[in-house]
């Protein structure tokens, strides 16, 4: 038995646990769920701006796009909006139908047939350095904007002398998620969003660029996720700064080719 392929069942049945998708099919005699991760579209640069995600929770266009950041009622202030741009191809989807695939059949939950096992192991891994390249470019998304929140933060007296860092986004995103954006974010399907910002999160801090899949061990590939974790964990650790509270800060997400329609409709707007 190849190393490292007796990982823990749920890790493996999760497929990458960051997108839990709304496909959920039950293996019922291992009595497990395994969450298929098929909305991964709006961030792959698939979205066409459907008519029903259009409207969704959206404010105008020029108090998020072109007005000063400000605070919003007495407490609350408004944050840059978090903007996630398209990383991956066209072949994602099915590399990673074909990992889940593998885990299962290696996990023994679904019969291999006659695959070797070498086989269904080079399946499993070059899903799982899919998801690390998709992590990897929303991490590099979440931590430009923590940095625009911090430096947009500190400009403004109220904070002026307090311990604010890209930490304190990190973890307004991660454990403190406004409702609209958690809204939003279920609406596109990703569920297990919290996992998913941070770990992505947690790579980005690691990596300045994506290593490439020859660097990176086999046994890290298959079980990397309990790695991004203590990642985090250990950023948080590292730095002192200070914890956000709940309602203290709001933003706005979108995906790329959805604010720049937004953009382009405006001054189409104007401009009539």
């Amino acid at each position: 038995m190849l190393r490292g392929l007796d990982a823990d069942r749920d890790e493996a049945l999760e497929c990458i646990g960051i997108f839990p998708g709304r496909c959920k099919a039950l293996i019922a005699s291992k009595r497990v769920i395994f969450r298929v991760m098929l909305p991964i579209r709006f961030l792959a640069g698939w979205i066409d701006l459907r008519p029903d995600l259009r409207n969704f929770g959206y404010t105008h266009l020029k108090a998020i796009a072109e007005t000063s950041m400000r605070t919003a009622g007495t407490e609350c202030f408004r944050l840059p909006p978090l903007i996630l741009h398209p990383f991956s191809t066209s072949e994602d989807t099915s590399v990673l139908m074909e990992s889940s695939r593998a885990s299962l059949a290696l996990q023994g939950f679904l019969p291999r047939d006659a695959t070797p096992l070498e086989d269904l192991d080079r399946q499993l891994l070059r899903g799982r350095y899919a998801e690390l390249r998709m992590l990897f470019y929303i991490g590099k998304d979440i931590t430009r904007w923590t940095d625009q929140c911090t430096e947009t933060v500190r400009a403004y007296e109220d904070f002026i002398c307090r311990c604010i860092r890209p930490e304190t986004f990190a973890v307004l995103l991660i454990r403190h998620t406004p409702a609209p954006v958690r809204l939003k974010l279920e609406a596109w399907g990703v569920l297990d969003f919290t996992a998913l910002f941070r770990r992505a999160f947690a790579l980005h801090a690691v990596f300045q660029e994506l290593p490439t899949v020859d660097l990176l061990s086999p046994d890290f590939l298959r079980r990397y996720h309990p790695y991004l974790d203590q990642w985090y964990e250990s950023r948080l650790k590292e730095f002192v700064f200070e914890n956000p509270t709940p309602n203290q800060f709001v933003f706005d997400l979108y995906a790329s080719g959805e604010y720049t329609s937004m953009l382009e409709e405006s001054w189409g707007s104007s401009d009539a």
